[in-house]
């Protein structure tokens, strides 16, 4: 049975961005206009400003949708969509402007009233949208809106699902029942009903059923057919997961290869255009944040050289980036001289105490108070200063602002997937640093790492970026 709640929540929300459209003008104009006794560049009168405005709004509309603003996979993402109204609201004024421009009409009275405009459009818009998603989990509560789900297969990803679709009242999901449940056996206190097939889980569900998701393929076709028949003859929404789901992530795309449809899988989805547009944003960014750390990285060389004077400023290390290619990584120089570069096992033997090697591998490779370290260096590591030479690697190519993080050869050379992850740049950057870095385990930042490379986008780009920020302000994970 179909499910008519994102339909309406959608209804819910082109009426609610019309409206913060037309209120932000008009509330535009009345700063400007009625409130301000400053003189204005054209008499325009209120009810014909109105009207034009109101002639626009399905096409501003448009441009909100063309953005996915109304898609479903953008509701509860809060950054993206916050990004999308910024961009559908300086477009928005833009393409009202153009149409002033082209149609020779005047519907701005006053410049102002177009800044104006564009300000409180992205500031209603979010306001309404923050009002409607809380709305719309209240109703959850009280079972409004509410998504029954059917699983079928005995796979440890349909426990997974059942875990991650535990609160209904925030997802907006209810599992009905699972099929299977022998294989992979349910906890005593599980609350889900189990079936022993298909056809009696269909027979004993009470209730409307609005999705199936088969986690497993049955061993013979007509089995599965019945599965997807079923979904298909009661307008059901069917939702299949691959077995192979390593193979199944990334960039998908379906076309016609000689008459035959056929699903092409990219190692990442940053592929295309989307490689420009990081390249591009790595260029501008990067330029930008060394103008302005300039005078920091100075003070840093600086500091170095007075600790330490017998060494250079700068620590080079050979690392790996996209492609398995090698480069040169900058970063300053926070360790002593005479251990500087030189591999753990051997700096601590040269230290004559061999010993720490196994306090600091079992420590994650950290050691509260490191004998080879300078002074200087706890606090350019604490405070993330020794990573900004990385940015002349940036704008050198050799990595990105945000990827993986670059590894040596031999730490790499021990994780399976390291092809995976070498499809894509290296990173100043990456999940890994804005999930704890040194306070997860190795293991756990090569899984980050990889799933960045399968699950780009510009979108996450720009919030690993934000978030890296507050995680070097609060020193969150370094070491």
């Amino acid at each position: 049975m179909k499910n008519n709640s994102s339909l309406i929540y959608n209804f819910c929300l082109v009426l609610g961005d019309g409206l913060a459209i037309i209120a932000a003008f008009v509330a535009a104009y009345i700063l400007r206009v009625s409130l301000s006794h400053t003189m204005i560049s054209a008499q325009v009168h209120a009810r014909d400003y109105v009207i034009a405005l109101i002639s626009l709004l399905p096409f501003w509309l448009l441009i909100f949708a063309l953005l996915g603003l109304y898609n479903s996979r953008n509701y509860d993402k809060r950054f993206s969509e916050f990004g999308r109204l910024l961009i559908g609201a300086f477009i928005g004024v833009l393409f009202v402007i153009s149409y002033s421009y082209i149609a020779n009409v005047v519907i701005f009275p006053a410049r102002l009233v177009t800044a104006y405009g564009f300000g409180l459009v992205f500031f209603f818009a979010l306001l309404f949208r923050t009002l409607a998603r809380a709305i719309r989990r209240e109703l959850f509560v009280f079972g409004v809106g509410i998504n029954n789900v059917l699983i079928v297969g005995d796979t440890p990803t349909s426990h997974h699902l059942i875990k991650a679709l535990a609160e209904t009242r925030i997802t907006g999901y209810r599992v009905l029942g699972v099929v299977g449940g022998v294989k992979h056996p349910f906890k005593p206190d599980s609350t889900h009903r189990t079936f022993p097939s298909f056809a009696a889980a269909i027979e004993a569900l009470n209730g409307p059923l609005h999705t199936i998701i088969q986690t497993e393929l049955y061993a013979t076709a007509e089995a599965n057919d019945v599965v997807l028949n079923h979904a298909q003859e009661n307008h059901i929404a069917y939702r299949f997961v691959p077995g192979n789901s390593g193979l199944f992530t990334g960039k998908i795309e379906v076309d016609l290869f000689q008459s035959v449809p056929i699903i092409a899988v990219h190692q990442t989805a940053l592929i295309g255009w989307g490689r420009i547009v990081k390249r591009i944003t790595d260029l501008i960014l990067a330029s930008l944040m060394l103008v302005v750390a300039s005078p920091i990285m100075l003070l840093v060389a600086l500091a170095i050289k007075i600790t330490d004077s017998a060494g250079p400023v700068f620590f080079r290390q050979t690392r790996l980036t996209r492609f398995n290619n090698e480069f040169q990584v900058y970063k300053f120089r926070s360790f002593k001289m005479a251990y500087n570069g030189l591999a753990p096992e051997k700096a601590f033997a040269k230290l004559g105490q061999p010993e720490l090697i196994k306090a600091y591998r079992d420590n994650g490779d950290y050691l509260d108070d490191d004998p080879r370290i300078l002074g200087i260096g706890r606090f350019i590591r604490r405070m993330s200063l020794d990573e900004l030479p990385q940015l002349f690697n940036v704008l050198r190519g050799d990595i990105s602002l945000v990827g993986p993080r670059a590894l040596v050869p031999e730490e790499l050379a021990i994780y399976k997937q390291r092809h995976a992850i070498l499809s894509v740049k290296s990173g100043l950057t990456g999940l890994a640093v804005i999930s704890g870095r040194r306070d997860i385990p190795y293991d756990e930042r090569r899984r980050l790492d990889l799933y960045y490379v399968q699950n780009w986008s510009f979108w996450g780009d720009l919030v690993i970026l934000a978030k890296t920020i507050s995680v070097v302000l609060f020193h969150q994970g370094a070491k």
